[in-house]
């Protein structure tokens, strides 16, 4: 299938995702003249940080579970408009597989993507230029028992409540590292559930040690404060710390041990404490989605793709903005999504772009970058947590691969490095290719996490992929 709106001289630009960035990008784009083709796989806008309920499930005041609900209603407001006007057009449930850069003399690119929730139907769109907003994905870090059912990752304890009004218990342990931990347990508190304990690993006097920066954004500054103290209006406990060991239970989850860390980052012994509990909502950060910007050549800074101040990447009508660029929040990804959209329009139409157009939302981009580093500086996991994962953790979900098993491939075979360690034990060969287990395994190699050059961002079937063969001859 080809992109009926491929006609005419007007310019036009693919925004895959249709987060924050995406959305931010796809209306400042539209509205410089340009068409806008926004592809996402979901089937409505507002990516995961938007994720409304169901309309069947008529909620009453969805706005209860956002804190940016104008902000939301602007940008939806703005993309139906230049939707009705036929400036842009939504693809939803489009799962984007690849995206390929086409030669002489039809320049430009293909957007290849698999359609609907059984993903075996094909569709391509044509363009001349692709904006990158696939946002993020939570770092998934092993311990005993993490595999039990009601231990579940906090991005994903807050998508059940966002998007089906549903909890998978009634009484939660919030744990792990980083910002999300706060609004994960604060809602969870408020549709009911009982916060037996808030568990950060970080040290609040890493906050004071970055008081300066962290100041510079007194709103999120309020805004974490307000979090804690509806926490503290519930009677959560906060340990600050303190980590997760492990998790108990025979058919589900029934309690976790937590323990608090000395100054180094290990498990302080003799301090270990049960709680009984029913759902364990964890998380220890986020990772950028990078797979579409590596399969085009895209040059990444660490584990985020690399770009100037125009939002471009090194791959020549390429950009990308939003928590693909670095993880920051939404507001980052407003601003980055805004200045992308701005400079690919003005790009397109053969103009120089006025970086004056866009001045608001560079002071912001500067601003809270910082802030963002500030904050990576000061949530991160525990420096020892692999002494926690035993011999028998579960650590590859996918294939069954054991914390053991990893050890005997450095230890014993002499690998160095992740992929090594995949081709000696399957770890990360499964369904996900190793993007939830990744993290993991890189740290019980101990090694550097260096993204994996993937053909494809997704699993493909292979008849998608004879067609798509066909079709190049």
């Amino acid at each position: 299938m080809t992109d009926p709106n491929r006609s005419g001289a007007v310019p036009h630009l693919v925004v895959i995702g249709a987060g924050p960035a995406g959305l931010a990008a796809s209306v400042a784009a539209a509205a410089c003249g340009v068409r806008v083709t926004l592809v996402d796989s979901a089937g409505e806008a507002g990516g995961q940080f938007y994720r409304r309920p169901a309309a069947g499930l008529r909620a009453r005041r969805p706005q209860a579970l956002h804190h940016q609900w104008r902000t939301w209603e602007r940008l939806r407001d703005g993309l139906e408009r230049h939707i009705r006007a036929g400036n842009v057009r939504h693809l939803t449930e489009h799962h984007v597989w690849c995206v390929e850069r086409r030669g002489e003399p039809d320049r430009g690119f293909t957007v290849h993507a698999l359609l609907g929730p059984e993903q075996e139907d094909a569709a391509e769109v044509r363009a001349d230029a692709v904006l990158l907003a696939t946002g993020g994905y939570e770092k998934v870090l092993p311990f005993p028992g993490w595999t039990l059912p009601g231990v579940v990752s906090a991005g994903g304890a807050q998508v059940m409540l966002k998007g089906a009004l549903v909890v998978s218990g009634r009484t939660a342990v919030v744990a792990g590292t980083g910002p999300l931990l706060l609004p994960v347990a604060t809602g969870l508190a408020a549709a009911g559930v009982e916060i037996a304990a808030l568990v950060e690993s970080a040290d609040p006097k890493a906050f004071v040690r970055r008081s300066r920066a962290l100041a510079a954004q007194p709103g999120k500054v309020v805004e974490g404060a307000g979090y804690a103290a509806r926490l503290l209006r519930h009677r959560a406990r906060l340990l600050a710390r303190h980590t997760i060991v492990e998790a108990h239970g025979t058919e589900r989850l029934e309690a976790v041990t937590v323990a608090a860390l000395d100054v180094g980052g290990r498990v302080r012994p003799g301090s270990e404490r049960r709680i009984p509990c029913d759902t364990l909502a964890v998380g220890h950060g986020m990772l950028p989605h990078t797979d579409l910007a590596d399969t085009l050549g895209c040059r990444l800074d660490g584990p985020a793709v690399h770009v100037d101040d125009e939002q471009r990447t090194d791959v020549p009508g390429v950009w990308a903005a939003g928590e693909t660029t670095g993880i920051g929040g939404s507001a980052l990804s407003l601003a980055e999504g805004h200045i992308a959209g701005r400079s690919a329009a003005a790009r397109l139409r053969g103009t120089e772009p006025d970086p004056g157009a866009w001045a608001a939302a560079a002071r912001v981009r500067t601003r809270l970058r910082a802030f963002s580093a500030a904050l990576d500086s000061v949530y991160a996991p525990p420096a020892h947590w692999t002494e926690q994962v035993t011999d028998d953790t579960v650590v590859c979900r996918c294939e069954e691969v054991t914390g053991g098993a990893i050890r005997e491939a450095v230890a014993e075979l002499g690998a160095g490095d992740p992929r090594t360690v995949k081709l000696l034990t399957r770890a990360g060969m499964g369904w996900c290719q190793g993007r939830m287990c990744g993290p993991a395994v890189a740290g019980l190699a101990g090694c550097e996490l260096t993204p994996s050059r993937r053909p494809f961002a997704r699993p493909v079937p292979l008849g998608i992929l004879a067609r798509a063969g066909e079709m190049d001859q």
